[in-house]
């Protein structure tokens, strides 16, 4: 029976970095690493909001990207 062994998360914020020329929306990111495994979507995203307030861009949202070993 096969298992997933979770490796690592980063939790990525998402800003709205302007238009191009070509009237297309410019989407910036910044990334956090090592968030925790037991962190809630309530904690990660109240924790991703407020580090979203330090930066000059418009918060767009925010994601949890999650990387697992599938073990035989």
């Amino acid at each position: 029976m096969a298992t997933i062994e979770f490796r690592s998360a980063v939790g990525k914020v998402y800003f709205d970095g302007g238009l191009t020329e070509d009237g297309k929306m410019i989407r910036k990111s910044k990334s956090y690493r090592n968030v925790s495994e037991a962190a809630t979507a309530d904690s990660l995203h109240n924790a991703l909001t407020q580090l979203a307030l330090l930066s000059d861009y418009p918060f767009i949202g925010a994601e949890r990207v999650e990387t697992a070993d599938i073990m035989n």
